[in-house]
């Protein structure tokens, strides 16, 4: 399945999660290494679920940009 994953940039680095996936966070010092930590999380995460015989989540969020005009 695919998630959507929002990052975002911190002063120390980024950090991360997923609107679909309650309770999943990561950080990272660099893209790269958030995109990593949150697919670690994210695995750790769902297996955890599966373990305790909790329902997976699915996927239902997407993300599209918008113009917005200012007048400013």
């Amino acid at each position: 399945m695919k998630y959507l994953i929002v990052i975002e940039e911190t002063k120390t680095g980024f950090s991360a999660y997923s609107p679909d996936v309650e309770g999943c966070v990561a950080t990272g010092k660099t893209r790269q290494g958030i995109e990593q930590n949150m697919q670690e999380a994210m695995e750790f995460h769902l297996e955890g679920l599966l373990m305790e015989r909790q329902t997976i989540p699915h996927p239902h969020t997407y993300s599209n940009y918008i113009e917005v005009e200012t007048t400013a």
